[in-house]
């Protein structure tokens, strides 16, 4: 692959709808998703409960190629100061370009600005280039659910990470 300039990061915009319906449809698997696989109809990627802002989009090239969400935990009062990643996605063809990276660190930094004292995660256990990514951006392993997923057949761990801001 040839090298790229660095990712571009901002937040989501309601004309990225359809865009990133498309990203997350194309990228899809059962080594980060325990959903079924997107079937037409297709519903729309923001909803009531996520919209723009809770999404920073990265570019290359001026092309959206990847995204990561960003939310609370919980609802509850008490949990506030905590926010998690609730998804994280990178086109194909952009892999390796540091755009998971770029991601990562902006969340952390939107995070931070907000207020959040801790950022966390939940990751499969099989999927090994998301978790290696994660502990080299501080994430640590807090807690395993063993067995909690079964995807293509198999029983999968839920491992939850996060780290302090």
């Amino acid at each position: 692959m040839a090298p790229m300039s660095q990712p571009h990061i901002r937040f989501a915009r309601l004309d990225d709808d359809d865009e990133l319906a498309r990203l997350d449809r194309a990228s899809w698997s059962t080594l980060h998703s325990v959903q079924p696989r997107p079937e037409a109809p297709y519903a729309p990627f923001f909803s009531e409960r996520f919209g723009p802002r809770d999404h920073l989009v990265a570019e290359l090239c001026g092309r959206l190629v990847g995204y990561v969400r960003i939310a609370f935990p919980t609802s509850l009062a008490a949990h506030t100061h905590v926010r998690q990643i609730q998804g994280l996605a990178v086109a194909e063809e952009a892999r390796g370009a540091g755009v998971g990276r770029a991601l990562i660190r902006a969340a952390v930094d939107r995070a931070r600005q907000v207020g959040a004292r801790r950022l966390t995660l939940r990751v499969l256990g099989h999927n090994k280039p998301a978790r290696a990514l994660y502990e080299s951006e501080g994430f640590v392993v807090e807690g395993v659910l063993p067995e909690e997923f079964l995807l293509d057949g198999t029983y999968v761990d839920d491992v939850l990470m996060g780290r302090p801001l």
